[in-house]
């Protein structure tokens, strides 16, 4: 089939070079040109796992390009998807503008019939309002489909190539088998389509983000309870995990979730439940007891030092929001670093992929480093932000050579306490005893 993927962000990257691997000729469009000659230029601009490989691939045997002119490819396609950004707004709500946009463009140039589908994630009701979009400018014969991502950052081509679901939401039946036929490569081993309403559509989305949010926030309730009560936050996850009714997923303690889905998806669903003249209270406590949760560290870091941290110096590992990305949209690791700098800190931080998104968001409130033991040297205490796999087994003597004093602060539980005391260390992780 030919497919148009409009944006070329995380979204429609991944969409665009995942379909081209199946076989598709796709055409990915963006409308800054800098991306696009970067994209020509085989330059990812995301950092993503296996990506770069599949794309040079299907690049090279002609199945995925980059343009940016929109009008040049729609014309032969089958499937038009729109994958632009949806920021949330002043007040949480998720910005259509963009969508809106892209939707005025097609209806401006549709001379023949095509499936138009919102890969973006979008409030619901959002299919009713492309649909409007394009109508005022075309007589031609469209649907529209809501077909939701559900790509983890760092793990994202294998999410689409072997995805656990697909979520279709059409509104006629031709759409409907146009999109099975699309798909058809990816659930021939048993994995599901399932279809639905459009508005059912846009709705999963949110509730499996605004769900997931809910599981981390809870664990990390009772991992602050369990600081409390003398409990072990690790012992209650594997006692609850292994129950199949909650599984052992998104179960880990932390200083709180971020990147570029939970903290807008639970707000955008928070303001679309008072467009209805709904509180939705569960959501309302995730996105507080989130927010919260990220000064968790610092707390930790004045208990044991004092409020004023002049003079003292901190080495940060981790500044990613999760391992495996480059993504520093509401990395927990931003709060830690504005609370701490407020305080008086020196900081000194290294991250092994997100180093160039982190430079413009800390300027020179933190020094950067090529490597994260030279970080440590002569500093008060270590602080872990992100658990990237390289810091799970470090070397603990050379840190402990080159701390100052031999202090952990761990954010994500990377470590056992019993053995961090045994080997002479003071260590603080969240919900550990």
């Amino acid at each position: 089939m030919k497919v148009t993927v409009i944006g070329t962000g995380y979204v429609g990257l991944v969409t665009g070079t995942c379909l081209a691997e199946s076989g598709n000729t796709v055409a990915c469009v963006d409308t800054d040109p800098r991306k696009i000659e970067m994209l020509k230029k085989g330059i990812v601009p995301i950092y993503e796992p296996g990506l770069k490989e599949v794309m040079d691939r299907n690049v090279a045997q002609g199945r995925l390009t980059f343009t940016t002119d929109l009008y040049s490819v729609m014309d032969d396609s089958e499937v038009l998807m729109i994958a632009v950004g949806t920021p949330p707004g002043e007040d949480g709500s998720a910005d259509l503008s963009y969508v809106l946009a892209v939707a005025e463009s097609i209806g401006k140039r549709l001379t023949s019939y095509k499936v138009i589908v919102n890969k973006s994630t979008v409030p619901i009701g959002s299919g009713d309002r492309v649909r409007e979009a394009i109508k005022k400018h075309t007589k031609v014969e469209f649907d529209v489909v809501s077909n939701p991502e559900f790509l983890k950052e760092g793990d994202a081509v294998n999410d689409f190539m072997k995805p656990d679901r697909i979520v279709i939401g059409v509104s006629s039946s031709r759409a409907e088998e146009l999109m099975k036929r699309l798909y058809a490569p990816f659930h021939r081993t048993g994995h599901r389509v399932v279809t639905m309403d459009v508005r059912s559509a846009e709705m999963t989305k949110y509730a499996a983000n605004a769900m997931l949010a809910t599981k981390i926030t809870f664990m990390n309730e009772i991992a602050n309870l369990c600081e409390e009560c003398g409990a072990d936050i690790n012992h209650v996850r594997f006692g609850i995990g292994s129950d199949k009714r909650i599984g052992p997923h998104f179960l880990f303690a932390g200083i709180g979730y971020g990147g570029s889905c939970f903290p807008k998806d639970v707000s955008a669903l928070i303001r679309i439940a008072h467009q209805y003249h709904m509180n939705l209270k569960i959501l309302d406590a995730v996105d507080e007891v989130n927010h919260k949760q990220r000064t968790r560290l610092v707390e930790k870091v004045v208990k044991r030092f004092g409020e004023d941290l002049t003079g003292l110096k901190f080495g940060i590992w981790g500044l990613s929001f999760k391992p495996r990305t480059d993504d520093m949209r509401e990395a927990p690791s931003i709060y830690v670093i504005e609370m701490l700098k407020e305080r008086g800190a020196e900081l000194h931080v290294y991250d092994p992929q997100a180093m160039e998104n982190a430079r413009p968001i800390f300027g020179d409130k933190a020094h950067f480093h090529d490597d994260y033991y030279s970080l440590l040297k002569d500093a008060d205490a270590l602080l872990i932000c992100t658990e990237w796999q390289e810091f799970r087994e470090p070397d603990f003597v050379r840190i402990k050579s080159l701390l100052k004093r031999p202090i952990i602060f761990d954010g994500r539980n990377l470590f056992e306490p019993p053995h961090m005391r045994e080997i002479g260390f003071e260590y603080f992780g969240i919900g550990r005893n």
